[in-house]
C-alpha cells in the first residue's frame, strides 16, 4: 500500500540514456528543426534591424522612401516567418509522434507482460481489462508526455534562436548595448535555473500532500453520516487538520518559489530595459544613434523578453509533469510486492463439498496508475447461509469492496466466484441470478405497490408478496399506499420508505447472495435490526455493508476494512485481536471497548 517512488535525480538519470538515444536516432529532424530555427532567428534579427535603418537612414536623414523600404522589409520578414513556423511544427510532430508511439508500444508490453506473469491478474478477464492503468497509460498519460515535451522542445528552440537573433542583431546595432543587456539576462537566467531542482522538488510536495488531503476530505464529505452517528467528530477534525495545515505549508512553499522565478523573469527580462533607459545618456554620447535605441527596445519588448516568459512558464510546470510521466511509462516499474501468505487461485469444489457463496483471492483494486489501493490483496471466503458485515472508516473502500463482488467493477487484480461461478464476463442477466444488491439510493417507480416489489422476481407468487410487504412495511405506510395494488408514487416517500420498499423487492428476490451497500441507512435502528433479521432468514448468504455498529453485532462475522490490512471474524474475536475494532467500537458505545468489554466475549473455537 505503498505510494510510487517520487521522480527525481534518480528519474532523470534513469531517463537520459533513454533520451539520448531516442535523439541520436533522429538526428536528420533535428537538423532541419535547426535550419527553420535560424530562418525564424534571422526574421528576428531582422525586425529590430530594419527599424532602426528606417529612423536613422530614412526618416531622421530626410529620406521617407528609404525608411519605407526598410519597414517593408521588416514587413516582409514577419510575412516569410509564417510558412516558417508552420514548417517547425511539422518537423516537431515528426519528432513527437516516435514519442507517443514508443510510449504506447511499451504500456503496451507491460501490460502484457504482467498479465503474463501474473495468473492472479490474468484470471479476473483479459490483460487489458484486469489492468485499469493500461488505459489511463495508453490514452491520457502518453498525450500528456506529447504536448509536454512538444511544448519544452517549442519553447526552448524558440528561446534559444530568438536569443541568438536579438543578441546579434544588438551587436550589430552598437556593441555597447552587449554591456548593458548581457549581465541582467545571465543572471537572470542563472537565478532561473537555481530554482529548477528546488521548484520541481517543492511542486511534487504539493501534489502529494494536496492528494492525501483531497483523498480525506472526500473520504470525510462521504462518511459524514458515519461521522455523526459515531460521534467522531473531533477525531476527525484532528485527523485531518495535519493534512491542511501541510498541504498549506507545501503550498506556502510553493508559492515562494513561484515569487523566485517572478524575480528571476523581472531580472532577465524586464531589468535590461530598465538599465537601457537608465543608460541612454551614456549611450548617446558614444555615438549610438536614436534608430539603433529604437531598434534596441524592440528586440527586448517584442522579441526577449516573450520568449523568456514563455520559457520560464513551460520548464518550471511542463517540465517536472513530463519527467513524473516519462518515468511511470518509460522507467523500470518497482518489483511486485511478494505475497507469501496469498492463498492459492480458486478451483472447483471438490466431491461433498459445496462452493462457498463469496471467494475472493488476492483482489486488488485502485482509482488510477500510481494512486494507493483502495482494496489491497484482499483474500475472502464467505459460506453459504452466511450473514457477513463489511465495517470501517468512510472512504475505506467498503461500497468499492461490493461493486467488484458484484460484477459493477473489474478488479486490477485478482479473482473473485460467486457460488464457484467467475464474476469475470458475466453478462448482466447471468449477475442477476448470482446476486442481488441494493445500493444506498433506493429506486421506486411510479406504479403499483406490487409491480415495485416483484422488479426483481415477476413471477413470484402473490402470497409472497404479501407475506414480504407485511413483514416490512409499517401497517400505516401499506394502509396510505392503497396496499399491494395502490399506487407508488416517488415523490411522496421518504427516503426510508423507499428503502423499506426496496428491502422487500431483495426479499423476493432468489438469488443465492444479498449485498446491501448502507441500504438501512435511512432507517431508525429499531427498523434497520428487524429488516436484517427478516432478511437473514431468507435462503442464501447476506452481506451487510455496516452502517451502525449494531449491525456487527447481528452478523455471523465481520469484516474490517481499514489503513493497514483486513481483518475478519466475529466480533467477539475482532475486539481481541484488532485495536482499529477497539476504537472504531470505542468511539460508537463509550466504555464499551475497553479491558472487562473484551473478557465479557469469549472467542469461540476457530475464532468463528
Amino acid at each position: 500500500m505503498s505510494r510510487p517512488p517520487r521522480p527525481g535525480r534518480g528519474a532523470l538519470r534513469r531517463l537520459l540514456p533513454q533520451a539520448r538515444r531516442f535523439l541520436r536516432h533522429r538526428t536528420r529532424v533535428l537538423v532541419r528543426l535547426a535550419l527553420l530555427s535560424l530562418l525564424e532567428s534571422g526574421g528576428t534579427f531582422l525586425s529590430g534591424y530594419a527599424l532602426a535603418r528606417a529612423l536613422d537612414d530614412g526618416f531622421l536623414a530626410g529620406h521617407p522612401g528609404v525608411g519605407l523600404l526598410w519597414l517593408g522589409a521588416g514587413a516582409l520578414a514577419v510575412l516569410v516567418s509564417g510558412p516558417v513556423v508552420r514548417a517547425v511544427f511539422g518537423a516537431l510532430a515528426e519528432l513527437t509522434e516516435p514519442l507517443r508511439d514508443g510510449l504506447v508500444r511499451r504500456a503496451v508490453t507491460r501490460a502484457l507482460h504482467r498479465a503474463t506473469a501474473d495468473p492472479a491478474r490474468a484470471g479476473g478477464g483479459s490483460a487489458a481489462g484486469a489492468d485499469s492503468a493500461v488505459v489511463s497509460r495508453l490514452t491520457q498519460q502518453t498525450e500528456i508526455a506529447r504536448d509536454s515535451f512538444a511544448g519544452l522542445v517549442l519553447t526552448t528552440r524558440s528561446f534559444v534562436f530568438t536569443a541568438l537573433g536579438a543578441l546579434v542583431g544588438l551587436a550589430s546595432l552598437a556593441p555597447q548595448f552587449l554591456l548593458v543587456v548581457l549581465p541582467p539576462l545571465a543572471a537572470g537566467l542563472l537565478l532561473f535555473l537555481c530554482t529548477l531542482t528546488p521548484m520541481a522538488a517543492a511542486q511534487r510536495r504539493f501534489l502529494d500532500r494536496d492528494e492525501a488531503f483531497a483523498d480525506r476530505a472526500g473520504a470525510l464529505r462521504g462518511g459524514l453520516r458515519d461521522i455523526a452517528a459515531c460521534g467522531t467528530r473531533q477525531q476527525a477534525e484532528a485527523e485531518a487538520a495535519p493534512l491542511v495545515e501541510a498541504a498549506a505549508s507545501s503550498a506556502r512553499a510553493l508559492a515562494r518559489w513561484a515569487a523566485a522565478r517572478t524575480v528571476a523573469l523581472g531580472v532577465a527580462g524586464h531589468l535590461p530595459v530598465a538599465l537601457l533607459l537608465v543608460a541612454t545618456p551614456w549611450l548617446l554620447r558614444q555615438g549610438v544613434t536614436p534608430g539603433a535605441l529604437l531598434g534596441a527596445f524592440a528586440y527586448l519588448v517584442q522579441a526577449l523578453l516573450p520568449a523568456l516568459r514563455t520559457l520560464m512558464t513551460a520548464v518550471g510546470a511542463a517540465g517536472t509533469r513530463l519527467l513524473v510521466v516519462l518515468d511511470r511509462l518509460a522507467g523500470t516499474p518497482p518489483p511486485a510486492r511478494p505475497r507469501p501468505d496469498a492463498a492459492p487461485a480458486p478451483g472447483p469444489p471438490g466431491p461433498g463439498r459445496r462452493a462457498p457463496a463469496v471467494e475472493c483471492r488476492g483482489v486488488t483494486v485502485s482509482y488510477g496508475p500510481g494512486s494507493r489501493p483502495v482494496v489491497d490483496g484482499l483474500d475472502l471466503v464467505v459460506e453459504e447461509g452466511e450473514h457477513l458485515a463489511v465495517l470501517g472508516p468512510s472512504g475505506i473502500g467498503k461500497s468499492t469492496l461490493t461493486h467488484v463482488l458484484s460484477g459493477l467493477m473489474t478488479p486490477d487484480r485478482g479473482s473473485v466466484r460467486l457460488a464457484g461461478q467467475p464474476v469475470a464476463g458475466r453478462t448482466r442477466a447471468e449477475l442477476a441470478r448470482l446476486r442481488a444488491v441494493l445500493p444506498q439510493q433506493a429506486y421506486v417507480f411510479t406504479g403499483s405497490l406490487q409491480d415495485n416489489l416483484r422488479l426483481l422476481r415477476p413471477d413470484a407468487h402473490s402470497a409472497d408478496v404479501r407475506a414480504a410487504a407485511e413483514a416490512l412495511l409499517p401497517d400505516e405506510l401499506l394502509r396510505r399506499l392503497g396496499g399491494l395494488d395502490g399506487a407508488v408514487r416517488p415523490g411522496t416517500l421518504s427516503e426510508g420508505e423507499r428503502q423499506l420498499i426496496c428491502l422487500a423487492r431483495a426479499h423476493l428476490a432468489q438469488a443465492p447472495l444479498l449485498i446491501l451497500d448502507e441500504a438501512t441507512c435511512h432507517l431508525d435502528p429499531g427498523a434497520e435490526a428487524h429488516a436484517e433479521r427478516f432478511l437473514a432468514r431468507r435462503s442464501g448468504t447476506l452481506l451487510v455493508v455496516a452502517h451502525r455498529l449494531s449491525s456487527a453485532r447481528r452478523a455471523h462475522r465481520v469484516l474490517l476494512l481499514d489503513d493497514t490490512e483486513a481483518v475478519c471474524g466475529t466480533h467477539g474475536h475482532l475486539l481481541r485481536i484488532s485495536p482499529a475494532y477497539r476504537r472504531l467500537l470505542g468511539h460508537a458505545e463509550p466504555g464499551a471497548a475497553g479491558p472487562a468489554a473484551v473478557s465479557a466475549l469469549p472467542v469461540p473455537p476457530g475464532g468463528r
